[in-house]
């Protein structure tokens, strides 16, 4: 498909997560595509050949769709979703229809049958490699001691009509676009007559005598109504499991978990613990002050734990990131109630040296090596790290960026999502002969793209000696004949890079009518080592803003590039170094901010989580400075570029008061200016129908200031 028509565009399937079955015979992978009316963006899961010999097959289809594959130790499939059951009576199915349950598709075949059905629905899923096992996180109201309690809570809140949340000092508030309560997180493992489709199918027992069972028939046994609910091993925990991560050892025994530990003064930290299975017995496994331990994984023997290590940012300088591993075994304590025991364990730090930041880890399948990714160069290469020391090795040798890797049981090959800032994310076999391979492609259900131009690598050098690079999109026709104008695109994060291929800020929709688009990765950009992110810390607009117009008067200087004709547009921190622009320099054309933040202390202390700011900026009552040296708003006064400002009211990352705040500065002193505001979109903008408002609106606001072309209101608006 050529990119160009909005419609098609937003109807492509995306391939969004991958996974490999135990016994490596068959992929996992969820494609989401357009569906429903009005239109929204469904999720089903599609089995793909390793070997590559036979098209996808798609495996689940409801209207509500499917998302989150784990697979059993068998080989069934648990996944997530909306979807009614069948089986279940109508005040049941009516009770769960907005909460997503746990579903499970045998490995024999057959149809699906619900094997958890929460009240709050299904937070995240892991599932045994050795016992056919899992366990599962589901949102529970505190003080809750049993689903009937919890259920009640719940009805006696929708009958009231209460939405309140009351909050206390334990945490977030909130997070990028959802409210954090009035339930908090909690994990279960799910009774053995759940698994066999045997047990009761939903977690609420809702019905009036909380007698109801999978079959119909009453029982007034307590203990086999106790026998079919699933096992809570982390009662009123509170915030601690909130937006985490867990893993559940090959013998089912226990669990490691991301534990949320609140700090004085709203800071707070991630420990890994260790929850056994069982009793909920819990110890702590890594902690330290000032540290985040995030993304625990048991290693294939049961014998290890793999985690991210992320030091906590400070007013001097950006933490770091390293990969460490650490034993899961600890000497069997006494009962502590289920409160935390025994000291941190010490673990190996696997990347001590390495300059670039992990992002996502695998175990290799013997437990010797874990494969990694980390942004490198404009690209997101796998590497391979020894668990008894030495260098990481590349695994991977070409312009592209890798996630969801699955590691083959036989320790021949891994498979992954590959994509690039010029093909969409498709799954490959990556295999492990040598050093620094290349993937083989795979039968991928995700939809094919042609692209209307080319990419091209551009670097310049700035004042102080660093280089700094990015990509160049340019259209097809694009020559010394027929210049294309400019469109300078700025990365979100700020710490994150342009690497990848991105559905919601893809290049290739403005190639495809006539822009050259420039993708540069300034200062704060990952993959250029930990200098990189310094080098703009202290001083938000200073060298990411001088680096961005460095490189891009590096590249008007190309002849295919009408110098005459620039815009500049971003999203998140581009949406601020958009604003930051707009007040310190008149040389583009047009200027679009998404997202951007304005007032810096105004957004520091609305955004969802304040005290990841106040440790880089300080507090803005005793350290005003950095407020104040880096604030776009105040440089209002100089903004004489037409800017389109966009926000959807459920960002919580950059609250909406930010775009407010700046729509009426500009109007204040009658700038040109014209505001895209999404009621119930949040940092991104999700829904097909709105994405293509954004894109179209995007579009003529350039072809307004860049070709000329009278204002044309989209359709839609």
């Amino acid at each position: 498909m050529l990119l160009g028509d909005l419609r098609e565009y937003v109807a492509i399937p995306r391939v969004t997560a991958l996974r490999l079955a135990p016994d490596g015979s068959w992929l996992a992978a969820v494609v989401q595509t357009v569906g429903g009316e009005p239109p929204k963006y469904l999720s089903s899961i599609w089995r793909i050949d390793p070997a590559g010999h036979s098209d996808p097959v798609r495996l689940t289809r409801s209207a509500e769709g499917e998302a989150s594959p784990e697979f059993l130790s068998d080989g069934s499939l648990l996944f997530a979703s909306k979807r009614p059951d069948p089986g279940a009576g109508k005040k049941d199915s009516e009770a769960g229809k907005d909460s997503p349950a746990v579903w499970l598709l045998p490995a024999a075949g057959g149809e699906a049958y619900r094997v958890a059905a929460p009240g709050g629905g299904v937070t995240g899923l892991a599932a045994a490699t050795g016992k056919r096992t899992f366990v599962y996180g589901a949102a529970v109201f505190p003080g809750a001691v049993d689903t009937e309690q919890d259920a009640a809570r719940r009805k006696a809140r929708a009958d009231a009509g209460v939405s309140a949340i009351l909050h206390e000092p334990d945490g977030m508030l909130r997070y990028w676009d959802h409210d954090l309560g009035p339930e908090s997180v909690r994990l279960f493992v799910p009774a053995d007559s759940q698994l066999s489709g045997q047990g009761n199918s939903s977690d609420d027992s809702n019905s009036s005598d909380g007698s109801n069972s999978s079959d119909g028939s009453a029982s007034s046994d307590g203990s086999a109504r106790a026998a079919r609910q699933p096992r809570d091993i982390t009662p009123d925990p509170g915030r601690a499991l909130e937006e985490q991560a867990f893993d559940l050892a090959p013998d089912g025994s226990a669990v490691v978990t991301g534990w949320q530990v609140t700090e004085d003064g709203g800071e707070f930290r991630n420990e890994v613990v260790v929850i056994d299975a069982s009793t909920g017995q819990r110890r702590v496994l890594l902690s330290e002050p000032g540290i985040d331990f995030v993304g625990p994984r048991i290693s294939p023997d049961g014998a290890l734990v793999l985690a991210i290590r992320e030091e906590h940012d400070s007013y001097d300088r950006p933490g770091d990131l390293t990969l460490v591993v650490t034993a899961l075994a600890a000497p069997v304590l006494a009962a502590t109630g289920g409160q935390a025991a025994a000291s941190p364990a010490s673990f190996r730090d696997l990347l001590e040296g390495f300059d670039r930041r992990p992002v996502e880890a695998a175990w290799a399948p013997d437990a010797r090596f874990v494969y990694f990714t980390a942004d490198d160069d404009g690209r997101c290469p796998v590497f391979r790290v020894s668990v008894d020391g030495g260098e990481p090795v590349r695994v991977t040798a070409d312009d592209a960026a890798y996630d969801n890797l699955c590691p083959a049981p036989d320790g021949s090959c891994l498979y992954a999502l590959r994509s690039a800032i010029g093909s969409p994310p498709a799954p490959v076999r990556i295999p492990l002969r040598a050093q620094a391979t290349r993937a083989e492609p795979l039968p991928s259900p995700g939809g094919e793209v042609s692209l209307p131009g080319t990419v091209t690598e551009v670097a310049t050098t700035v004042a102080d000696g660093t280089r700094v690079r990015g990509w160049l999109v340019l259209p097809e026709g694009a020559s010394a004949d027929n210049p294309a104008p400019l469109l300078l695109w700025v990365h979100g994060g700020p710490i994150s890079s342009w690497n990848s291929w991105s559905w919601r800020w893809n290049p290739w929709l403005m190639a495809a009518r006539g822009y050259a688009v420039l993708l540069p990765d300034p200062a704060f950009s990952t993959g250029y080592g930990h200098r990189m992110i310094a080098r703009g810390w202290d001083d938000w607009g200073g060298n990411p803003y001088t680096d961005v117009l460095a490189i891009t008067d590096a590249v008007v200087e190309r002849p295919d590039i009408d110098a005459t004709r620039t815009a500049m547009m971003g999203g998140s921190y581009g949406g601020y170094m958009a604003n930051w622009i707009a007040g310190h320099t008149d040389r583009f054309k047009a200027i679009v901010s998404h997202a951007g933040l304005w007032a810096l202390d105004q957004m520091f202390g609305t955004t969802d989580g304040p005290p990841f700011w106040r440790r880089m900026f300080g507090d803005p009552q005793s350290q005003p400075e950095r407020y104040l040296a880096s604030s776009p708003h105040l440089h209002a006064d100089k903004i004489v570029t037409p800017m389109l400002i966009i926000h959807g009211d459920k960002d919580y990352r950059v609250p909406v008061g930010e775009a407010l705040r700046l729509w009426w500065d500009l109007v204040f002193q009658s700038a040109e200016a014209r505001f895209l505001y999404f009621p119930d979109e949040n940092h991104w903008i999700l829904k097909p129908g709105d994405a293509q408002v954004w894109y179209s609106t995007v579009l003529a606001f350039l072809a307004e200031h860049l070709l000329g072309e009278p204002w044309q209101r989209p359709e839609l608006l």
